[in-house]
């Protein structure tokens, strides 16, 4: 009985020390892995990577995680020749392949969200335009403010992920008036207009692989949904 209870208690002591050191390991990772986003990304703030599941001793050994979140603000996005800030960026990336001395790295599938302010989204539109939430509860609209041939516009403009027609990944986003006012469509003026106030922000430099699938427009801005299978992530 007493050689089973000193038994039993090695087995817990080293179960806990292997605990402790895989909980290091993925402490020591996840810090890593920020501090590498936040250099090459330009980050004013650390992101927060966390990485899923038990043992992570063996996840590492393998080089295959099973799931990796990450959280991060102040993340560009270029747009129209501008730089934007994207703002509460999440991502979850499942089934992460590390390779070639861990320099490389491929999710085979990954989803996430991010939300661009309307001051932001305002920085990719054409000069002198305003985008701004038209309240209702509008969760496809937003309103485009400015002046044309010297008078004031105020108008409804739909928000879409456009298709491209290459079939390549998704990473436009497309605003297109409802309607226009009789006072510039009676002139003949429409295409003209429509080349002012609607546009196509694009966000470049997205991950092979990777595409946005929806937006959805609120009060603090329009949160952007993205996913793809076989991210490729680094290398």
């Amino acid at each position: 009985m007493r050689a089973a209870r000193i038994t039993l208690i090695v087995v817990l002591v080293l179960g806990a020390l292997f605990v402790g050191l895989d909980r290091l390991g993925v402490y020591v990772a996840q810090n890593k892995a920020a501090d590498q986003a936040q250099t090459s990304e330009g980050l004013t703030d650390k992101p927060k990577v966390s990485i899923k599941g038990f043992p992570f001793l063996t996840q590492a050994v393998s080089r295959k995680l099973d799931h990796v979140s990450i959280n991060a603000d102040g993340v560009s996005a270029s747009s129209g020749g501008q730089t934007v800030q994207v703002e509460d960026f999440h991502a979850d990336l499942y089934d992460v392949k590390l390779s070639n001395g861990y320099s490389q790295a491929k999710a085979a599938r990954a989803t996430g969200t991010a939300k661009i302010s309307y001051a932001e989204l305002t920085k990719a539109a054409p000069q002198g335009i305003t985008v701004s939430y038209p309240g209702g509860g509008a969760k496809d609209t937003v309103r485009i403010t400015g002046s044309y041939l010297g008078t004031h516009l105020s108008v409804l403009s739909k928000v879409t992920v456009a298709d491209p027609k290459d079939g390549s990944p998704r990473n436009t986003i497309q605003l297109h008036a409802d309607g226009l006012p009789k006072a510039f469509t009676a002139l003949g003026l429409e295409a003209k207009l429509r080349n002012q106030i609607d546009f196509t922000p694009q966000l470049t430099h997205l991950p092979q692989g990777l595409g946005l699938t929806d937006v959805v427009t609120g009060p603090d801005g329009i949160t952007i949904t993205f996913g793809g299978t076989g991210v490729v992530l680094a290398g």
